[in-house]
């Protein structure tokens, strides 16, 4: 286990491999051990960290600092803590919208992105997250356990602060993030990828963004995995990982990605 101390709290994080650096972030349901085997994959030609975000996993949990700008001021002082002048981003979920944040008050420091299962405003996530009554949240935390079906995420949700989830939730669910991609467009490369069967966050959700954004521009694009629910890194762990690799040796012109027979993609 390794760890840092950032803003006077532990934060924990795990790095494999040598190379060039990636960063992994994180979603909602889990903590860095549910890339584990993604960020082996990759391992041979980069060194590969993952950090759990605060009140999830094993780092600290004893002030709210849950929002989106909480999130982007640990990353930023974590790759300053790490020697790291710039990096992909690979966000999931709550993690997506942080990689998103960062870029655009960074730009920088990222020029590739991976944003999987994003969240675009209040209405891409499912409303039986979003009610915060007192009331609901044992019967919230029942649902979400529900929709866990991997160990990796399921053995690291216990220990998520519920604060933490909701708050976190709350922070993406009023976040902008249609302004920062737009920002990010002229500089960095964004690969959105999607389950077809995620039922946490909406796979039509990047619809809700201007069409043109993926037209005509060689540095953003929208790629559907059809037999993927909110986790395609583990339901289609094989697809995913060669996905991710052609992604970070490609260059900048993500048309220059070969789409293999068995992903999917689709436009509105």
């Amino acid at each position: 286990m390794s760890a840092v101390v950032i803003d006077g709290g532990l934060v924990h994080y795990e790095a494999f491999g040598r190379g060039k650096p990636v960063l992994f972030l994180h979603g909602w349901l889990g903590s860095w051990r549910y890339w584990m085997r993604t960020m082996e994959s990759v391992s041979d030609k980069n060194r590969t960290y993952a950090l759990d975000l605060w009140g999830f996993g094993d780092s600290d949990k004893s002030k709210p600092r849950y929002n989106v700008t909480d999130y982007v001021a640990l990353v930023h002082n974590f790759l300053h803590d790490m020697g790291i002048q710039e990096t992909p981003i690979i966000g999931h979920a709550l993690g997506a919208t942080v990689a998103l944040a960062y870029a655009a008050r960074y730009p920088d420091r990222v020029k590739k992105i991976m944003a999987i299962s994003l969240p675009v405003g209040s209405n891409s996530i499912s409303r039986r997250l979003l009610d915060f009554t007192d009331t609901s949240m044992v019967s919230k935390v029942m649902w979400w356990r529900q929709k866990i079906e991997h160990k990796e995420v399921e053995k690291e949700f216990e220990k998520a602060s519920r604060e933490a989830i909701m708050a976190s939730m709350q922070s993406v669910a009023d976040f902008d993030i249609t302004t920062r991609i737009q920002s990010l467009l002229n500089d960095s490369v964004l690969l959105t990828v999607t389950g077809e069967k995620d039922d946490i966050v909406d796979p039509n959700a990047t619809n809700d963004l201007d069409d043109s954004w993926f037209q005509d521009k060689h540095n953003v694009r929208r790629i559907f995995m059809g037999e993927s629910k909110h986790f395609p890194m583990l339901d289609e762990a094989v697809k995913f990982n060669r996905l991710l690799k052609d992604f970070l040796e490609t260059s900048d012109d993500l048309w220059l990605l070969e789409i293999k027979d068995e992903w999917r993609r689709r436009h509105r």
